[in-house]
């Protein structure tokens, strides 16, 4: 019985692509720590995100190429683990030097669910596995605390040469809210000086630690203080939430060239409220039109990364502050949400991949 050497594990895994990154795995870099025991293998995958929809198929991938190529092989072991890439800004490191990447979650107009949607990404990302943050922007409507059951105020502690604010956290994600320097009863009016100076506190005065992704949930529109926001904040990259109606699809792509403009990364739309099932009969019913926010992707060059139906259960889950991907896992659009989620974490790594040079490394253990 001939001997099975790492070299023949890692010609087998080259014939494994990431089906998103489209190269294959040792290309990447991912294989590490290959182990070789009598005729019995072990190798660690190392993914991009921790989110990765695809991790099973890339798993079983693994297994099955090395029982075609080393048809000798005993008990075979994939390890699946991850590291977040981290997005080439030297902007955002000398800010932010713990967070990887930076994510505004924008849209052209009010009243489409956009902080909704933040909340239940950050959780479901922080859910797979990834260190998440979330910076409560929209100074209009700073209603993130309520929507993640959070009531306290954030503390603060004497850093080496300055002072600075804990963020607070619920469902594994950190927070700063805008709401938390404001009365509940009081209207907010600022302009956009006034907004940007409070979010470069909250990068520059809150420790935040090593963070994978930190979600900005951006105020509605695409005006003074939109635009001050975006120039002001280091984002790697923005998802745009709109509904399937004509005006808001418009509002919508006024904000995909906001970003375009800026030279910001527009990793994809969302489309909210995008159909209702009824629970009596099982009917769906378009109540604001179809297919608008996927045709507004292709017309626009990016990804649509999914819709959401209409739910009072995720209404409910902002109300109580407890959100639908963590307080019903699993029902259907709580998995619509963690799809989504996997597509978004995919279209970070693909947009950082494509900025860096990869370097391959490949750990093997004796």
């Amino acid at each position: 019985m001939p001997d099975i050497s790492k070299e023949n594990v890692i010609s087998a895994l080259q014939n494994v692509e990431d089906p998103d990154l489209k190269r294959d795995l040792v290309s990447l870099g991912m294989v590490k720590n290959i182990s070789i025991d009598g005729q019995n293998i072990s190798a660690t995958v190392e993914l991009t995100t921790p989110a990765c929809p695809l991790k099973d198929k890339i798993k079983n991938d693994c297994i099955s190429e090395i029982k075609k190529n080393i048809p000798d092989a005993g008990e075979i072991t994939i390890n699946m683990t991850a590291k977040v890439i981290s997005s080439n800004s030297s902007k955002k490191n000398s800010i932010l030097p713990g967070v990887k990447n930076t994510i505004a979650v924008a849209s052209g107009k009010g009243g489409v669910g956009k902080s909704t949607v933040a909340v239940n990404l950050a959780v479901a990302m922080a859910q797979s596995g990834a260190k998440v943050g979330l910076i409560d922007a929209d100074i209009y409507g700073p209603s993130i605390p309520m929507m993640l059951g959070i009531k306290e105020k954030p503390q603060i502690f004497q850093d080496t040469n300055s002072q600075k604010m804990l963020p607070l956290e619920n469902y594994g994600v950190k927070l700063m809210s805008i709401g938390f320097l404001i009365d509940d009863d009081s209207p907010v009016i600022w302009r956009g000086p006034m907004a940007s100076g409070a979010i470069k506190q909250f990068m520059s005065d809150v420790e935040w630690g090593e963070l994978d992704y930190l979600f900005f949930d951006m105020p509605p529109g695409t005006g003074d203080i939109q635009l001050t926001l975006v120039q002001t904040i280091p984002l790697s990259g923005s998802i745009l939430v709109t509904t399937p109606q004509p005006v808001s699809l418009i509002d919508a792509q006024k904000g995909l060239n906001m970003f375009r403009r800026v030279n910001v990364p527009v990793y994809g739309i969302i489309e909210n409220m995008s159909y209702f099932i009824a629970p009596d009969t099982g009917n769906r019913y378009e109540i604001f039109g179809h297919g608008g926010g996927e045709k507004l992707a292709a017309e626009l060059s990016t990804e649509f990364l999914g819709g959401i139906p209409i739910d009072p259960r995720i209404r409910e889950g902002g109300d109580t502050g407890k959100p639908i991907v963590f307080d019903r896992k699993d029902s259907k659009e709580s998995q619509i949400i963690y799809e989504i989620c996997g597509k978004l974490a995919a279209q970070i790594s693909i947009n950082n991949l494509a900025d860096k040079t990869n370097d391959i490394e490949i750990v093997m253990e004796d």
